[in-house]
């Protein structure tokens, strides 16, 4: 045995008594000991990928978007090595790399992370979601991301694809080279459904400014925080015409929404099982990606069609007999598009709902996001609503000034007790809104009584 392939063997093991003993670390530890033994490790074994890598970026929705883009790989016969646990930064993806095969490569990755796993692993097509305000006291201001993806799609031109959401101000210009001319090698995909627009700017309303001359943009429409259609008056940058578009949809609520398409490849229709406008976006750079990498479109709109809630991302799981949604919010704009659905399905009884808030370094330390989002538009809409997390007194103050009923609202910080409460309570349907390691700890809380799977299996 090689002494590379001493570490490995090492890492797998230190990976299987994780597992073993249930304590967690799963995703992370074998990549962590193996990056520790082997700082290459990821370049010796991407270079094990011979049918290239796809990578997955954005604020909100990369999880959802890269197991779309899986199903889809799946469905052409194609299994590629893949994160699917959600642990995105280096040592989630090394032990991806160290405990799977396959030829192809398909990793969601943080942020700010980008730069590093895109260097070392090469990969043949890279797609950019969105950007968003979120987590300031560990990534800064969302300029400042921006900038950094700059640089790596200027350093991988004529090597790698993109696929960029040209919605998003901030991803549509990095398609652009400094003089502002289209690069090659781009795909864009939008939403260009009007119907669709909201009906004023949200607070969760963060590319204000152009990139390349500092003017305030123009907006016609926006579907999602920033993302809509807009121009900068100034130097006449504007939102270029995306190959991959939403030309109609229909939200269902909760059961999802019916999307047509326009591609390169023809008309597409999409039937989604999972809700709002934001997995529309996610369906389409899925879209966008798929037809990259080869995937017919027809097995594309049946993998999509089939497709499942991933972790924490509208998962429905039954707990003794009553169904818990759990809905990941972790932002003002991804909060503001799960309040945005759940108030199609508020009916004149309303809503029993769970909200954790946590001030953990993965959710943020800095929590007064949660006045950014519009919990007013469930005002009038919630029955009962338990308030629970480190920050739980706080999510409950938020709630008060939304107009939300004050008897309605109670407090209990413990994940289990909370839970419990809210589901006693409840009418045999409960939504859940955790922040990140809220979403956690109750995933750790549902598999120890047994109603949910080790997300790591």
């Amino acid at each position: 045995m090689t002494a590379f392939g001493a570490k490995l063997a090492a890492a797998r093991a230190i990976g299987a008594a994780s597992r073993i003993s249930r304590r967690g670390g799963g995703t992370t530890l074998p990549g962590r000991v193996l990056l520790r033994l082997e700082p290459d490790a990821m370049r010796r074994l991407g270079a094990g990928l011979r049918r290239g890598t796809t990578i997955v970026s954005a604020t909100n929705g990369k999880t959802t978007t890269a197991g779309m883009i899986a199903a889809t790989l799946a469905a052409a016969g194609r299994h590629p090595v893949h994160n699917r646990a959600g642990s995105n930064m280096t040592w989630g993806v090394v032990t991806a790399l160290l405990e799977q095969r396959g030829e192809e490569g398909l990793f969601e990755v943080d942020e700010a992370w980008l730069p590093r796993v895109a260097e070392h692993l090469d990969p043949s097509l890279i797609v950019l979601g969105n950007l968003f305000r979120d987590q300031l006291d560990r990534y800064g201001e969302m300029e400042a991301l921006a900038e950094d993806w700059a640089k790596v799609v200027e350093s991988r031109a004529g090597r790698t694809r993109f696929a960029l959401n040209a919605d998003d101000p901030a991803i549509a210009d990095l398609g652009r080279d400094a003089a502002g001319a289209p690069r090659d090698g781009i795909v864009y995909f939008g939403v260009e459904d009007a119907s669709q627009a909201l009906p004023e700017l949200q607070h969760a309303f963060d590319a204000k400014h152009c990139r390349r001359c500092g003017a305030p943009y123009a907006y016609e429409r926006a579907f999602v925080g920033h993302l809509g259609h807009y121009s900068c008056p100034s130097c006449g940058a504007e939102r270029p015409r995306p190959e991959v578009a939403a030309t109609a949809i229909e939200l269902r609520g909760m059961e999802g929404s019916r999307v047509e398409l326009r591609t390169p490849a023809g008309p597409l229709r999409l039937d989604l099982p999972l809700p709002g406008l934001y997995n529309v976006y996610n369906a389409l750079a899925a879209v966008a990606a798929a037809l990259e990498l080869g995937v017919e479109p027809e097995v594309i709109a049946a993998a999509l069609s089939g497709i499942r809630a991933a972790f924490g991302r509208v998962e429905t799981i039954d707990v003794g007999g009553a169904a818990v949604s759990i809905l990941l919010i972790k932002n003002p704009a991804g909060a503001n598009e799960v309040l945005r659905t759940l108030s199609l399905e508020a009916g004149a009884d309303g809503l029993d709902l769970w909200i954790a808030l946590n001030d953990g370094i993965a959710d943020g330390r800095d929590v007064s996001w949660v006045w950014d989002a519009d919990f007013e538009l469930l005002t009038g809409g919630v029955r009962r609503v338990v308030c629970a997390g480190t920050r739980a007194a706080e999510m409950a103050v938020r709630l008060k000034y939304a107009g939300w009923p004050v008897e309605a609202i109670e407090v209990e910080a413990g994940i289990a007790a909370s839970l419990d409460r809210a589901l006693a309570q409840s009418d045999g349907r409960l939504f859940a809104l955790p922040t990140y390691t809220a979403l956690l700890e109750l995933r750790r809380l549902l598999t120890s009584r047994g109603h949910a799977k080790e997300f790591w299996r």
